[in-house]
C-alpha cells in the first residue's frame, strides 16, 4: 500500500528587506565563532521581558518584542552571521528601518496611493496568515491526525512489490542467446554480471531490489509483474533502453509507512482541508461581483478545483 499526502500551500507573509549594511564578504561569511570546551555547560538565559526598552530612536522606544520580530522577519538576511552577531544586526536593521520610514512619512510618501495600496493589502495577508495560524493550524489535534493516517491507510488498497533482475543487451539476438543458456541451466547472477550493460547490474548479478508497480517502464513492468518467483522471462523484453531478459526473485505485499515517518504529512493534510473548509464557508457567506465573465469563468475554475 502507498500513502500519499500533499502539502498543504497556506500563503505566509514575508518582507524582503534590503540592507546594504549586511553585506557579507565571502570571507566574513565563512567565520565562524571560536569553538567552546566541550565539557563547557552554555548557562541558561535569563528571560527577558518582552517589554524591556532596548533602544530609543528619536525618542520612540524598540522593546525586547520589537526586536524579536525584527529578527525573526529579518532571519534569512542574517543566515550567515555567526549566532552572537545576529542580535546586533538585527538591532542595528531595525534603527535603519525607523529612521528610514519616519524620513518616508516626512516626505509624505505615506500619502502615495500605490504605497497606501501596498499597505493595505500586506496588511490583509497579514491578518490572513493569523487566521491561518490561530484558526486552524493551533486547532489541529493529534487525535485528528492520526485519524487522517488510518483513514488514508484504509482507502489504499493493498499492493503487491517484487524483487527482480535483469540482463539488459542491446539486440534480442543477444536476449536469446542468454535465455537458451538459462535454458541449459546456467546461473543468473553469474550471466548478468558477465553481458548486462547496465552498469549498476554487473557486479550485482543484475540485482534491482524491491520496487512496485509503475516504478518501472511498461513493458518492464508488466513481464515482471506477471513472472512466477523462481522464473525468468521465456522471450526478451524490449523497452527503450534495450532487451530484457527479467528474473523474478521474490514477491510481497507493500507495507504501509509507519504513522511516525508520515505524521508530519498527515498533520499537513488535515490542516489543508480544513483551511479549504473555512475559506469556502467564508466565500459562502461574501458578495463576490466579478464582471468580466471570462475572468470569472477562469476563478470559478480554479475555485472548484480545491
Amino acid at each position: 500500500m502507498s500513502l500519499l499526502f500533499r502539502r498543504a500551500s497556506l500563503a505566509s507573509l514575508g518582507l524582503a528587506v534590503g540592507l546594504s549594511a549586511f553585506s557579507l564578504s565571502p570571507l566574513m561569511a565563512q567565520q565562524t565563532a571560536p569553538a567552546a570546551p566541550a565539557d563547557a555547560a552554555a548557562p541558561a538565559a535569563a528571560p527577558v521581558d518582552p517589554n524591556t526598552v532596548i533602544a530609543t530612536i528619536n525618542g520612540q522606544p524598540l522593546t525586547e518584542a520589537d526586536l524579536v520580530l525584527a529578527e525573526g522577519e529579518l532571519s534569512q538576511q542574517f543566515a550567515q552571521l555567526p549566532p552572537e552577531q545576529r542580535r546586533a544586526a538585527a538591532l542595528s536593521a531595525a534603527i535603519e528601518i525607523r529612521v528610514m520610514a519616519a524620513q518616508a512619512v516626512t516626505t509624505g510618501l505615506d500619502k502615495d496611493p500605490d504605497f497606501q495600496r501596498r499597505m493595505a493589502f500586506l496588511q490583509q495577508r497579514a491578518l490572513h496568515g493569523e487566521m491561518v495560524e490561530k484558526g486552524v493550524v493551533d486547532k489541529v489535534t493529534d487525535a485528528e491526525v492520526r485519524a487522517r493516517y488510518d483513514q488514508e491507510i484504509a482507502n489504499t488498497p493493498p499492493t503487491n512489490e517484487v524483487h527482480a533482475r535483469h540482463i539488459l543487451v542491446k539486440t534480442k539476438e543477444e536476449a536469446e542467446a542468454i535465455i537458451k543458456q538459462l535454458d541449459g541451466g546456467a546461473d543468473f547472477q553469474k550471466l548478468a554480471n558477465e553481458h548486462t550493460s547496465d552498469p549498476s547490474g554487473k557486479t550485482s548479478g543484475g540485482d534491482l531490489g524491491w520496487f512496485g508497480p509503475g516504478q518501472m517502464v511498461p513493458e518492464f513492468d508488466k513481464a515482471a509483474f506477471a513472472l512466477e518467483v523462481g522464473k525468468y522471462t521465456e522471450q526478451p523484453v524490449q523497452s527503450q533502453f534495450g532487451w530484457h531478459v527479467i528474473k523474478l526473485e521474490d514477491k510481497r505485499t507493500k507495507q504501509p509507512p509507519a504513522f511516525d515517518d508520515v505524521k508530519d504529512q498527515a498533520r499537513q493534510a488535515v490542516i489543508r482541508d480544513k483551511y479549504f473548509a473555512l475559506v469556502k464557508s467564508l466565500r459562502g457567506g461574501a458578495k463576490v461581483e466579478i464582471p468580466d465573465e471570462k475572468l470569472k469563468k477562469a476563478v470559478d475554475t480554479l475555485e472548484s478545483a480545491k
